[in-house]
């Protein structure tokens, strides 16, 4: 498995990573409704993290992985609703209106929705990955 997504390889298909903040959503949602959490894991910085639903910050491709699967076990796309992106020079904030919602293959019905409060950064190569995923990010927590 790679630590990172490498754009354009003809052997392998693959959603593309987004060259524009405006294609930054777009390109999330290919990557999750791709169902390859390697695939996914492209979308990433090495050195990214994903905060998990208790709010436990998820660092590097390895337990962004572990907690991809998570999200996969369902197998259900997911569906975006962006409120915000602003840019800043190379970084960009996102705030998005998310959710996972159908039927599982053992026929149990699943809702999992929420809003994520995101961080994504322009790499050298002129792609944009996120360096933080906040699934949950607008949910009130204890500060500690």
């Amino acid at each position: 498995m790679a630590d990172h997504f490498e754009p354009n390889r003809p052997d392998i298909a693959q959603p593309q990573l987004a060259r524009t903040p405006d294609q930054i959503v777009p390109s999330l949602l290919a990557h999750f409704n791709s169902m390859d959490v390697d695939v996914m894991c492209g979308f990433y910085e090495p050195d990214a993290i994903l905060v998990s639903a208790d709010g436990t910050p998820q660092r590097g491709i390895a337990a962004i992985r572990a907690e991809l699967l998570k999200y996969y076990s369902v197998q259900l796309p997911m569906r975006i609703i962006a409120r915000h992106v602003f840019v800043a020079g190379g970084i960009a904030s996102l705030v998005l209106d998310w959710n996972i919602v159908g039927v599982t293959p053992a026929g149990d019905d699943f809702h999992m929705v929420a809003t994520s409060n995101d961080i994504a950064r322009l790499g050298a190569d002129g792609y944009w990955r996120y360096i933080i995923d906040n699934p949950f990010g607008t949910q009130v927590r204890t500060l500690g």
